[in-house]
């Protein structure tokens, strides 16, 4: 798995440089290329660190050596924090995530193939080696922190993008977050469901964005109108009614205590969109009350399939932290959300747009960081007209 992890970042960079006379793409490529040695780094060290305990790199006798130790020494804690480094890395969490916005410059069957499945590395990492993850609680507390950070940041930034494709990859960034905050809290099966449904959900979106931008203009045409703060209010009550009802009645709560904090999760995530259509005719409100619900009865139906299919232990034990990390990240990004919805051109609006619209500057920072690493080699073409990018906020 390991050699194939490699390969497939070596693969990629060739993908990733069919315009090599583009000075964009070579910076986008050279980043990534920084951030994937370094992945493999922490990777091969977690290897040698299992290898020397366990005494083998076979899954089978890894998850049988899980089986029968409860606790883990430290060598293996060690292991599992740079896995956890490496999942990071290679999904693309901040502050690395830089070269993620910047691959746009690959042509787009190119930037599908990395969203819908390279990125999707550092999940599959967690979920395959599930056993070994559950008995770390510090490395299952610094993926949910990571992917907390990473998601609640990531999805207030895509307000501001004005490109489809980097709108699509700032998503990206931010649904990654949130599959390693599945991982963190036990919730094998959901990110396993996550990260097919991100998968195919990403293909599309990608391949398709020549239509995507047909539907933005259309909604770039019309102003955007304030909603209520009682209208918010109102829809949050009824989603996390509907929502949670279906669920808790499929679902049994008690055997997986991840059921009502992530359906919650999906609670919140509608509800600006009930508000914003309580403002408009009593239809348009019942067809999307009607999306709703579907929604609800779909997430619990593929909760409960996902739930049969042994993926880690059975039971879940996230710590009290980690539970308070993943419940004040996400409640803070609800909050947000609202309000800005609620007063698009107030006083936090106008401060945190500019912190928004720049990707609070990390990726400048890393990129910096990177060309003090390791120069920019020079592109074939001295005359390329393309400038190096210093922003991955264009």
């Amino acid at each position: 798995m390991a050699v194939a992890w490699l390969a497939t970042g070596l693969a990629l960079h060739q993908l990733l440089t069919h315009f090599d006379d583009r000075t964009a793409a070579l910076v986008a490529t050279h980043k990534k290329f920084l951030v994937s040695r370094l992945a493999d780094v922490c990777l091969w060290g977690a290897l040698a660190l299992v290898h020397h305990v366990v005494g083998s790199l076979d899954l089978a006798a890894l998850d049988a050596w899980a089986a029968a130790h409860a606790t883990l020494p430290p060598a293996m804690h060690l292991a599992a924090t740079l896995r956890v480094l490496a999942a990071a890395l290679k999904s693309a969490q901040l502050p690395f995530h830089g070269w993620l916005m910047q691959v746009m410059e690959a042509p787009t069957p190119v930037s599908a193939l990395l969203h819908a499945g390279v990125v999707n590395l550092g999940g599959f990492l967690m979920i395959r080696l599930a056993p070994l993850m559950a008995r770390a609680p510090a490395a299952q507390l610094l993926l949910v922190a990571i992917g907390t950070t990473t998601a609640v940041l990531a999805a207030l930034v895509v307000r501001t993008r004005v490109s489809v494709k980097v709108a699509l990859a700032w998503s990206t960034c931010a649904q990654m977050g949130f599959m390693l905050v599945e991982c963190g809290l036990g919730a094998w099966h959901l990110a396993l469901l996550h990260l097919i449904a991100h998968s195919l959900y990403k293909a599309h979106a990608f391949l398709a964005a020549g239509g995507t931008v047909d539907v933005w203009r259309e909604r770039a045409l019309t102003p955007a109108r304030p909603v209520a703060l009682g209208a918010i209010a109102a829809s949050t009550a009824t989603t996390l009614a509907v929502i949670l009802t279906p669920t808790l009645a499929l679902l049994d709560a008690r055997r997986d205590p991840t059921v009502i904090p992530l359906a919650a999760v999906v609670a919140l995530s509608l509800a600006p969109m009930m508000a914003r259509a309580a403002s408009g005719p009593p239809l348009a409100l019942t067809a999307v009350a009607l999306r709703a619900l579907g929604a609800a009865a779909l997430y619990a139906a593929w909760h409960a399939v996902a739930g049969s299919v042994r993926v880690g232990p059975a039971h879940a034990t996230p710590s009290a932290v980690a539970w308070a990390v993943f419940t004040a990240g996400f409640l803070t990004l609800f909050v947000a959300q609202a309000w800005l919805d609620a007063r698009p051109g107030g006083a936090l609006a106008r401060a945190l747009h500019p912190w928004l619209f720049a990707g609070f500057f990390l990726g400048e920072r890393f990129t910096r960081w990177t060309f003090f690493l390791w120069p920019l080699p020079r592109p074939r073409s001295p005359t390329s007209p393309h400038p190096i990018p210093l922003s991955d906020s264009l």
